[in-house]
């Protein structure tokens, strides 16, 4: 099984990277994985010029195919503002509408006080619902006096053991090939009487 991990940290090192480190290492050790990262900062230049000419760069393109295939997502932000950041979001905009559909998906947020850990759930599960994602019930947020307390860890295992019985799960029942996708007005109009 494929586990993206997108981190929209910005800086070198970033505690958004480490969270996301912890929760991709503590999902593998319940469920076999390849983990890719994909790292926003490094794609911010080809994110802008998608929002603004509709065509991906090479490793945009890249990284969007990832997300699309991977069994498993695990997607964290720095708060900005009270939310996530501009370009974590400006990311999944690029996605296509339907790449998260029924993708398990753990959310985890890193800020400077324990204020903001609200974005979670009035922020993130809100967006990843949207587009129809399954998100794990623990999303984990860490603030800067979280790193190395107590609780922290208790919350990476958590979720991580939600998001590897998701994926499990869910892998078990995948049909071996994609499904056909019927447009709704066709659906419509097989149940339709015919005249």
């Amino acid at each position: 099984m494929k586990l993206v991990v997108v981190s929209a940290g910005l800086s070198v090192p970033s505690s958004t990277r480490l969270l996301a480190d912890r929760l991709a290492t503590a999902t593998a050790d319940r469920v076999p994985v390849e983990i890719q990262v994909v790292e926003l900062r490094d794609l911010a230049v080809e994110i802008a010029h998608n929002l603004t000419n509709g065509f991906p760069g090479k490793k945009l393109a890249a990284a969007l195919d990832a997300v699309t295939e991977a069994d498993g997502l695990i997607a964290v932000t720095p708060v900005f503002s009270a939310s996530y950041s501009g370009l974590f979001k400006s990311f999944f905009d690029v996605l296509e509408k339907d790449a998260l559909v029924g993708k398990p998906v753990l959310i985890a947020a890193t800020g400077g006080s324990a204020r903001h850990s609200l974005v979670l759930e009035h922020a993130l599960r809100p967006l990843f619902a949207y587009l129809r994602a399954i998100v794990v019930p623990t999303a984990v947020y860490a603030a800067s006096e979280d790193w190395g307390a107590e609780g922290l860890p208790e919350r990476v295992d958590r979720a991580a053991a939600e998001l590897a019985t998701l994926m499990r799960g869910l892998s078990a029942t995948r049909p071996a090939s994609k499904p056909t996708v019927v447009p709704f007005a066709e659906q419509l109009a097989a149940l339709s009487p015919s005249k």
